[in-house]
Formats: structure tokens, C-alpha cells, sequence
């Protein structure tokens, strides 16, 4: 069922119409067809319409290239602890829309979801009968986020970019503070095949006066550092003004110590991995930030959240028959960190890994970073229309021994028979993988 039409803006009322869930998934999915349209025109109209619910609650804005929806994570999980009421806008989801859109710490209900879409819809129409561009799949579903934020009395809404950063469309807030995580080479369609060019996009979110706290180095540094100068915000950048350690591991949890000009701390990570280190970094320095106007935020509700945030898919451990290792690993970068963190808590050990990469990606480097000549693969095809084709990725892999297969499902019952119960299983390569590949697994 196809919405946008049916109501004019000026006259909806919701006791007159209800969208199901599945509607408002059915109406997600005929916005597709207007793929990714960077530009802040659709999406400022959009919100003017709504009468900015994006300026009803105060905002943490996190761009990088990886590592940000992990901080974005730790971030909402301090901020929760801290008794402040925390909205939590990600993406993609890993199996169902509905965790794009968090409230302390709950997912936003499929009832709530579809009221949020709905209502959304109403200004979509709107636009389109004045005769503008109409809004992207991303635009309704951001513009839908911060209409159920303002709706529930967010405080505080951690946003997580979708791509970039300068033409995103979440970049019409002004944040507290903005964060880049760190740049690398990913979405050059989008944002320039360059170090420089992808940092002019993401130092984008920089706005005039807001403190930015960045993981980034070497050109991409200095782009960043010159967006900060030129808005006359104050820069924290990692390795300098602050830093992180590994300090040992405490049954499931790391124990990371940070160290900034004013203070030094150790705390317990609730997520695994040497990337997570910089990350656990980025977000302290943040909320020691934000705690110089927020009474709330204190060492201890900094310390409460990293000990219980949650991130599923990232370095995520399941421990059974075979272990499960479970990481989205969608980027060159990603795969280095992910092989990185195997080499380390699973030193010589065989991996099996089920693979699956979009097309769009440096597919010969994820595997050549990623895979090695005595781990075992099965490709399969992730559930998106940018999938690579599973037979034309297992060409450019070396390893023991190579597997394709025709669904998630029949892939993840080769790689458990490759594995074995002793085994290692690391579900790697597209966060639309991992999350197809988890709910099966928890079905």
C-alpha cells in the first residue's frame, strides 16, 4: 500500500487512518526507489513542516567512518545511566527497523513505529503537492526518528550519521558536541575517492562553536582540524589532548584505561576488541564534555554505562558449540580490525568463516585483510540489492578450503558442519548479513 497521497498534511488526524506495521514497511520500501540522494533541501523542508522536532531535545552527533555506532552506543548507554531520558538514532539495523530508533534503551514498538511513519507521511504528501523533490527512504525515516523523540521527552538524542556527514541527513541538528570517530576510504561513490575528500564530509557536522572530539590522523586530521578552526570550535583529538590503553580482560568485559590532561580513569567495557579501546576513548572524552554543563554526568555514570552497554554484531562473542564470533566487518578497515582481534583472543586457531559482501566494496582487500590460507570460508549473498555475487567473491579468496551456498540459512548450515563443535564461526562482512544470519541463529 502506497501512503504518501491518501491524506493531505493539513488534514490528518490520527483517529481517521492507522498504518500496521508491515504498512509502514511496505511504504519504507516504495521510498527506495528514490535510492541515496545526499542534499539537505528534502530533509530541512521536511522538518520545517513538522515544526523542527529536532530542536526539542538536546543531541550528540557521531560521524566516521567505523567505530560510530559502537560510541554512538556507549555514549547513549552514559547518558542513560546518568537518569537521563536518551533517544538513540542508528544505522542500518541489523533485522528489524524498529532498533534504529531507541529510547532509553528500548527499541521504539512496532505500533509506535508505524504511528511515527504515518504521521511522517502526512508532510511527505505535502511536499510532494507543492511540487518539490520528494524525500528519501533515509529523510522520512530520520525526520520520523526525531518527531518520536519530541514525542517521548528525549533530554539528549545520541545520531548517528548515515553517510558522510555534510549532506546527511541528520545534519540539521547542532549538536552538544560532534564526534568523528576516525576516515578512512569507504562510500567513495558518495563522498570522493580520497582521504581529503571523504574528511571534508565528515568534518561537515562541525558547526560554528560546538566542541568536536575526533579519533582522526594524518590528512584526514588536518581537514578536520582546519573545518574546527574555521568554525572557531574547540578540537580533542585521540592521541593527543587524550589517550587509551588495553589493561586486561575481566571475564566478558576489557578493562581500558584513559588518561586526558585533566584526569586519568580505568574502566570496564561491556564490548570486546582493540578497536573498542578508541572508541571507549571517544566516548568518555565526550561525556566528560558534555558533563562540564550536565550535573548528571559523573565518573560513576560513565563508568555504569561502558560496564553495561550493549552493541550486538560487533566483536559479539557467543560462546556454544561452536563459539560464534559475529562482526559486520563491512570495509576494508573493519576487516583489518576484525582479524585483528582473532590473531589476538584466538591466537592459531582455524577460522570458519560465512562471508558475505556487498559489491560496492573493496571485496578483493576485505578478504586479503581478512582471511588467511588455513581458515575455511562459505560465501553467500547478504539480504540487500548491492549483494555480491557469492561466486565472483570466492574467486579472489585464498584459504583451506572454499564454499559457496544459495541462502543465509543453507551457508550458516556448511559453515556449522566446517566448524564443528570445537570450532570457531565468525559471521563477517555486512551488517546485512550478520543480522539475517543472528536472527536465524536465535530462532
Amino acid at each position: 500500500m502506497l501512503w504518501a497521497g491518501i491524506i493531505p498534511a493539513h488534514s490528518y488526524k490520527k483517529d481517521v487512518m492507522m498504518m500496521t506495521y508491515d504498512e509502514s514497511l511496505i511504504y519504507l520500501e516504495n521510498l527506495c526507489k528514490f535510492g541515496i540522494n545526499l542534499g539537505l533541501t528534502r530533509i530541512e523542508k521536511l522538518l520545517e513542516l513538522m515544526d523542527h522536532p529536532e530542536r526539542r531535545f538536546k543531541t550528540i552527533h557521531i560521524t566516521g567512518t567505523n567505530g560510530k555506532g559502537s560510541t554512538t552506543a556507549m555514549l547513549t548507554a552514559i547518558l542513560t545511566s546518568a537518569g537521563i531520558k536518551t533517544g538513540m538514532y542508528t544505522s542500518p539495523h541489523l533485522w528489524d527497523y524498529t532498533e534504529r530508533i531507541v529510547v532509553d534503551g528500548l527499541p521504539i514498538s512496532p505500533c509506535q513505529f508505524a504511528e511515527a511513519i504515518e504521521y511522517t507521511s502526512q508532510f511527505v504528501d505535502q511536499i510532494i503537492q507543492d511540487g518539490l523533490e520528494h524525500p528519501t527512504e533515509f529523510e522520512v525515516l530520520t525526520a520520523a526518528a526525531f518527531h518520536h523523540f519530541a514525542s517521548c521527552g528525549v533530554e539528549y538524542a545520541v545520531i548517528e550519521v548515515g553517510l558522510g556527514g555534510l549532506l546527511d541527513s541528520t545534519n540539521v541538528i547542532v549538536p552538544e558536541v560532534a564526534v568523528i570517530t576516525n576516515v578512512t576510504l569507504d562510500h567513495i561513490d558518495k563522498c570522493g575517492n580520497t582521504i581529503a575528500d571523504i574528511a571534508k564530509h565528515k568534518a561537515g557536522i562541525i558547526k560554528e562553536g560546538v566542541t568536536v572530539v575526533t579519533g582522526a590522523q594524518g590528512e584526514a586530521l588536518r581537514i578536520i582540524r582546519a573545518a574546527a578552526r574555521e568554525k572557531t570550535a574547540v578540537l580533542y583529538v585521540f592521541g593527543q589532548e587524550f589517550s587509551a590503553n588495553f589493561a586486561g580482560l575481566v571475564k566478558h568485559q576489557q578493562k581500558v584505561t584513559i588518561k586526558t590532561t585533566e584526569e586519568v580513569g580505568t574502566f570496564l567495557v561491556n564490548l570486546l576488541g582493540h578497536h573498542q579501546v578508541d572508541n571507549c576513548a571517544l566516548a568518555v572524552m565526550t561525556a566528560m564534555q558534555l558533563g562540564k554543563k550536565e550535573e548528571r554526568i559523573t565518573l560513576v555514570t560513565i563508568q555504569k554505562g561502558l560496564a553495561e552497554v550493549c552493541w550486538p554484531g560487533r566483536f559479539e562473542v557467543i560462546p556454544g558449540d561452536p563459539t560464534l564470533i559475529i562482526d559486520g566487518a563491512h570495509n576494508l578497515d573493519g576487516a583489518r580490525i576484525l582479524r585483528k582481534n582473532l590473531d589476538t583472543f584466538y591466537a592459531g586457531k582455524e577460522i570458519v568463516f560465512l562471508l558475505g559482501i556487498l559489491q560496492d566494496k573493496d571485496v578483493k582487500g576485505i578478504v586479503n585483510s581478512l582471511i588467511r590460507c588455513n581458515d575455511k570460508v562459505v560465501v553467500v549473498a547478504p539480504m540487500s540489492e548491492r549483494a555480491g555475487n557469492p561466486k565472483d567473491i570466492a574467486r579472489e579468496i585464498e584459504a583451506a578450503h572454499i564454499e559457496t551456498a544459495e541462502s543465509i540459512r543453507e551457508g550458516l548450515s556448511q559453515a556449522y558442519q566446517l566448524a564443528g563443535e570445537e570450532g570457531i564461526l565468525c559471521i563477517a562482512g555486512s551488517l546485512y548479513l550478520i543480522g539475517s544470519a543472528r536472527k536465524i541463529i536465535c530462532e
